[in-house]
């Protein structure tokens, strides 16, 4: 199946990501409304098992196998943010482009939007030979320390 492109507005919020699944002829099932509910929720990047563990400590029944469909059908539409680290794939409710600032003390990821001067952008094509036409940016750092 072919990933469709969508030209509508960014999924700002849980509603915006609910009304994507519909437009895109995606049933709204309800474990798909409890995956988008816990991301929105948790406004963490989690692993699916993290995502099993944390729905089903909540009461909300849903199998390994539902999770995994779901999550896979929800990153290929592009509603939720799927990272592949070496150690897994973890999941975001951020879906439109955006960076990342990886937390080496806490191994969290945190959500940045960043945008860099347009002349630096025009260099780096002149200097390339390639169009920019988007980009995303990790860093990577630890959390402020206090010096004693």
């Amino acid at each position: 199946m072919q990933k469709q492109t969508i030209t509508t507005k960014p999924i700002r919020s849980l509603e915006d990501a609910l009304e994507r699944c519909q437009i895109l002829g995606m049933r709204v099932s309800r474990q798909r409304r409890f995956i988008l509910e816990l991301l929105w929720q948790a406004n963490e990047h989690l692993a699916a098992r993290e995502i099993y563990d944390r729905l089903n400590q909540q009461g909300k029944e849903i199998g390994h196998t539902s999770v995994y469909q779901n999550l896979e059908a929800l990153s290929s539409q592009g509603i939720i943010e799927c990272i592949e680290r070496c150690d897994g794939r973890l999941y975001g409710n951020i879906s439109d482009s955006h960076s990342h600032i990886n937390c080496v003390d806490t191994n969290q990821i945190l959500d940045v939007h960043v945008e860099l001067p347009e002349d630096l952008i025009r260099k780096i094509e002149e200097e390339t030979g390639v169009q920019i036409t988007d980009y995303s940016i990790n860093f990577f750092g630890y959390r402020n320390r206090q010096e004693g």
